[in-house]
C-alpha cells in the first residue's frame, strides 16, 4: 500500500493506492499527533548521533590519537 501525505494549505490529503482522500476530524488530529511523535523521534535520534560523535572526539583527544590511528589499532 502506497501512503503519501500532502499538506495543501490547511487541508491534509492522503493517497492510498493512487486514490486521494482528505483527512478530517479525528483522522486529521491523529495525523498531526503522529507527525509530532515522528519529528520528536527524529530529533532524539539526531541528538544521540551527535552525542556519540562528541564522545568519540573527546575519547580520541584524551588518547592523543587520530581517528585513522584508532581504526588501525582496532583492525
Amino acid at each position: 500500500m502506497d501512503l503519501i501525505g500532502v499538506n495543501i494549505m490547511d487541508k491534509i490529503y492522503v493517497a492510498v493506492d493512487n486514490e486521494r482522500m482528505e483527512l478530517t476530524g479525528e483522522d486529521k488530529k491523529a495525523f498531526f499527533a503522529q507527525r509530532e511523535i515522528d519529528l520528536a523521534n527524529i530529533a532524539l535520534k539526531e541528538a544521540k548521533i551527535q552525542a556519540r560523535a562528541q564522545a568519540k572526539i573527546k575519547l580520541l583527544e584524551r588518547l592523543g590519537i587520530t581517528e585513522d590511528e584508532a581504526k588501525l589499532l582496532l583492525s
